[in-house]
């Protein structure tokens, strides 16, 4: 075991006197940092003269995110983007043609989406614009526990002897082969929608659009399931220009999907986010304000932050405790009295959901104290909840910054989520091990399966050593990623002003980041309901800065006097009161190496 992970393990085994105790508490561990610093290169002089018009920070933090001249600057921070021609993706045209037909000729259409937030609104999305259309549409999201993800046989036999003719997947299937092949036999034309990596075999369907297909003309390649949708909707549009119908009216819902599916926030993803804020800002559709209210959140300034950690989670919590379509009609409905009872019902069902993910976390900690596994973490429970896994899988990497697994036992198998680090494709280590499951699917840094229990050994060996044979070498210590270092004097409103222009940020396009040197810790406290954050101030001699550090309250009894600070600089907004602030990304002991 490395010298680093044991450090992990030794903190969490003394973390608390007794397993139990944590669970009664509630808390969760969170190990001393040991993280490793990687402050961005420099700006080149050739970029720094061409970026003259901005002031020095800004040149560094454009030059960070590849912009090294002025034209290419503007088009950045306004957010200009050539949206590529939807026909350019494969079946599109086929897709349209067949969908259109079905509007014609008044066949049932079936909208099929995955239970998360990037699949309840694709599906949302598509239901109404086909209704726009004059079609009939009717969505169709399946119950994660009891039938799992993506397209199945039962599902797809139901909606034929319903009366459907067409189904349109949404943020799935990609996978289904064996279900594709069920619905032709049933009949039905399936048109695939997708955005997940292909498997060795493409489904049969009458249409399969997916930017990941070999030989896909389409240039963005990061669409979320949401993105991939929105562009048969654009198809949609331009076949009928005098319909009225504006596809730009659906990226309030094109922004939560993508922005919740943390696909990467550049190209066209940035776009269609930058314009989608806008109209969630408007508070146009009823769902969301009402989810809103319930939240807490002021549409008026939403931020992705906003979405990601606020909105979203409540959206996810649907699917993940019962059914998404709770969710989905959430965003339908048009009604103020029965979307504001369903955001309520979310918003309880996130509380219950985040109460689940603490005491899964725990015992999937304490799972980990037992083994000896290096590079890749696995954590089992017979009572785990399904649909949580993936948030106890995440905040596993983020503790232990190894791949992580972590799965419940559903009628003699085991569903499992997986989240994993730079560096190692988990999609394409279960590739390797397809034979062993019964079905899997996901990203490079996301995953999921199914996995008969006798099989369950083999996986887990097989795995172990994919993840040994990739990463073994590597230094897997936390990377935190700094865009410059500079001095707290450099810190005035209006970098603030100029940084705001970088939005939306995201998944490989992030806020910016900093670090100073040798800062002199006072008033330090912990706060939170639970005490697991710690507030403080710093200064440099000359100028205070108050300082937030989610998740590092066990700093609390032994902070360094002096201290190496990596964060993020930010406007903090507290019962009507602004001030700037300091949220924490790390801290070490002043001279600390990087």
């Amino acid at each position: 075991m490395s010298g680093w992970l044991a450090r992990q393990k030794r903190f969490i085994s003394q973390f608390s006197s007794s397993v139990r105790q944590i669970q009664h508490s509630g808390q969760t561990m969170q190990p001393p940092s040991s993280k490793r610093w990687v402050i961005a290169e420099k700006i080149t002089p050739e970029a720094d003269q061409s970026l003259a018009a901005y002031p020095l920070v800004m040149r560094q933090l454009l030059f960070n995110r590849g912009v090294t001249e002025g034209v290419q600057a503007i088009r950045y921070l306004e957010g200009r983007v050539e949206t590529a021609d939807p026909f350019l993706l494969t079946d599109m045209a086929a897709a349209v043609d067949r969908l259109f037909w079905a509007l014609d000729h008044r066949e049932k259409i079936a909208v099929f989406g995955d239970f998360d937030v990037d699949g309840v609104t694709s599906t949302v999305m598509m239901v109404e614009a086909l209704q726009a259309f004059g079609g009939l549409a009717e969505p169709y999201i399946p119950d994660r526990l009891e039938e799992g993800y993506g397209l199945n046989n039962e599902a797809l036999t139901n909606l034929k002897e319903s009366g459907v003719q067409v189904v349109l997947s949404v943020d799935c299937g990609i996978r289904s082969v064996a279900e594709a092949r069920h619905a032709l036999d049933l009949g039905l034309d399936l048109i695939i929608t997708d955005h997940h990596h292909i498997g060795e075999q493409l489904p049969p369907g009458y249409a399969v659009i997916d930017p990941k297909r070999e030989g896909d003309a389409y240039p963005d390649k990061n669409l979320a399931g949401v993105g991939v949708a929105y562009k048969l909707v654009q198809a949609l549009v331009s076949r009928r220009p005098g319909s009225g119908i504006a596809a730009e009216d659906w990226l309030d819902l094109v922004a939560l999907g993508t922005i919740a599916d943390m696909v990467p926030l550049i190209g066209e993803n940035r776009q269609l986010v930058r314009k989608g804020l806008h109209r969630l800002r408007l508070g146009n559709r009823q769902g969301i304000l009402s989810l809103a209210n319930a939240a807490r959140v002021n549409l008026n300034t939403l931020s992705t932050g906003d979405v990601g950690y606020m909105l979203a989670p409540r959206l996810n919590a649907a699917g993940r405790l019962e059914s998404a379509l709770a969710a989905y009609h959430l965003l339908y409905s048009r009604d103020v009295a029965e979307a504001g009872l369903l955001a309520q019902k979310l918003d309880d069902q996130n509380t219950s959901r985040q109460k689940q993910t603490r005491e899964m976390q725990v015992e999937a900690e304490r799972q980990l104290l037992e083994v000896e596994e290096e590079y890749i973490l696995f954590a089992l429970g017979q009572d785990f909840n399904p649909g949580v896994v993936g948030l106890v899988a995440a905040r596993l990497v983020e503790l232990f910054h190894r791949p992580a697994i972590v799965g419940a036992w559903v009628d003699g198998a085991i569903r499992a989520s997986c989240r994993s680090i730079p560096g190692f494709h988990i999609t394409r280590a279960l590739d390797e091990c397809a034979a062993l499951l019964v079905r899997h699917g996901g990203h490079e840094s996301a995953a999921g399966f199914t996995v008969h229990e006798e099989h369950l050994a083999e996986l887990r060996e097989r795995l172990a050593k994919i993840a040994w044979h990739n990463l073994a070498g590597s230094d897997l210590r936390p990377i935190v990623r700094i865009d410059q270092e500079i001095p707290l004097k450099e810190l005035h409103p209006t970098l603030l002003d100029w940084m705001e222009m970088l939005q939306p940020t995201g998944q490989n396009n992030p806020d910016a980041s900093f670090c100073s040197r040798n800062l002199q810790v006072t008033h330090v406290k912990t706060v939170g309901a639970d005490k697991t954050h710690l507030k403080f101030s710093v200064t440099d001699g000359n100028i205070y800065y108050d300082a937030i550090a989610f998740r590092f309250g066990h700093m609390a009894g032994n902070m360094p006097e002096r201290v190496d600070l990596a964060y993020q600089f930010e406007k903090n907004v507290f019962n009507g009161r602004e001030s700037l602030q300091l949220k924490v990304m790390d801290i070490k002991a002043a001279g600390t190496p990087d």
